[in-house]
């Protein structure tokens, strides 16, 4: 099997990878072997003398297949542009060999459940039920052409609380009564101006000026008329907040807090038996949140750029902080490893530290504990990269192949 191999649909139930540099735990092994069985690690260490293998991986850094919690990609290649809609089924094809391109062998899409976009926006397409159904498709008969999935694909319910019809169509979706392994993962957000993401109205308008070709008195209008219009739905709010608390509550799901800005929303978070704090805007709220153990999931774009897209904290320095557990792929899956080595670049993580906010730190956040480490009775998810130039370079994603 050579490293050309990356592009097929799973890596052979049994091989014994050698000569790289792994990543095990808080350590690297600079001269490696990996052996698979089955798709499962059977064992991982010091490349003993003498010993061949199926693939010799040359010195490349070996790494657990990334875990990305939160991907809005899919969304945004079945519409690329406004008034193109792309069928779903070829846009997931497209979008899963960007993915393994870029080292990723677990990904969360993201599937809206609202009626406007983040700033206010009619959805017209895709709606979250094309998307929800092409990925369950996907996932159980193969996408496209019967073509079984390279990866492992799963859905993140991101709820616009207070869209009531987005509340009903994901009430729908969810059996509260099914217990799954893991429970389904749900981000309730909320995009009122003047919250979260958008704390300062005035960075949705220059958004929408920029993004949406609106003039600045369009914007000014459109935001105020729709932070007036979302006062009218607190109920909704409030009524879909207790819903999801008491899915938490009961283990029927998993609940993460998007863009959480006050250490208020942590602790009414945790209250409602959250356990993940998706995209905090202010170093208070992540602080509080790991204070009160909860998983801290940042944005790897932020790392690349250096800077928050939108205004909020940097999360490169959430990350110097300790204060973050997983960072996440968000709109560039090519950022996620990128973030890592960048971080080892700045002297902010050691190579260990950067790649487990990549992999067992996501793993975790979302309750997959079989996979996100190099270790013996784990997935054998593997990915082997370049990082010796100014920026990784995939160069063999192996996802394994379970029977």
């Amino acid at each position: 099997m050579g490293l050309e191999s990356r592009h097929a649909a799973h890596a052979p139930g049994r091989f014994v990878l050698g000569h790289v540099r792994a990543v095990v735990g808080g350590r690297i092994v600079d001269d490696a072997r990996l052996v698979v069985r089955d798709g499962v690690i059977e064992e991982v260490g010091p490349h003993p003398a003498g010993r061949g293998a199926d693939v010799d991986g040359a010195g490349l850094l070996c790494l657990p297949g990334l875990v990305d919690v939160h991907n809005d990609r899919l969304v945004r290649a079945c519409r690329p542009r406004p008034g193109a809609s792309v069928p779903a089924d070829l846009a997931f094809q497209a979008v899963e060999a960007e993915l393994l391109g870029a080292g990723i062998t677990t990904a969360y899409h993201g599937v809206a459940f609202q009626a406007r976009s983040a700033v206010g926006i009619p959805i017209e397409s895709p709606t979250a039920g094309a998307v929800y159904e092409t990925i369950q498709a996907a996932t159980t008969g193969g996408a496209g052409h019967g073509a079984p999935p390279r990866m492992d694909h799963r859905i993140l319910h991101r709820l616009d609380i207070r869209c009531p019809s987005g509340v009903a169509e994901l009430a729908g979706r969810l059996d509260p009564a099914r217990e799954a392994w893991p429970p389904p993962l749900i981000s309730h957000e909320d995009h009122t101006p003047g919250q979260g993401q958008y704390a300062d109205p005035g960075t949705m308008r220059r958004w929408l000026v920029e993004a949406e070709e609106m003039s600045a008195e369009q914007a000014a209008s459109h935001v105020e008329r729709l932070r007036v219009e979302r006062d009218t739905q607190l109920h909704t709010r409030d009524a879909a907040l207790d819903w999801l608390g008491g899915l938490a509550g009961r283990g029927r799901i998993r609940l993460a807090g998007h863009d959480p800005a006050t250490e208020d929303e942590v602790d009414a978070l945790v209250r409602r038996h959250g356990s993940v704090a998706e995209f905090p805007t202010t170093p208070e709220a992540a602080e509080r949140a790991r204070e009160l153990g909860l998983h801290v999931v940042a944005g790897a774009p932020n790392v690349v750029l250096g800077r928050s897209h939108s205004g909020n904290v940097s999360a490169a320095r959430l990350v110097e902080a300790g204060w973050v557990t997983a960072l996440t792929s968000d709109y560039l899956p090519s950022a996620l490893l990128a973030a890592g080595t960048e971080l080892v670049r700045n002297g902010l993580a050691t190579l260990p530290a950067a790649v487990a906010l990549l992999t067992a730190g996501p793993a975790d956040a979302a309750g997959l504990n079989d996979r996100g480490r190099l270790a013996p009775g784990l997935r054998a998810d593997v990915v082997l990269a370049d990082v010796s130039g100014r920026w990784p370079v995939v160069r063999c994603a192996l996802p394994a192949a379970i029977p």
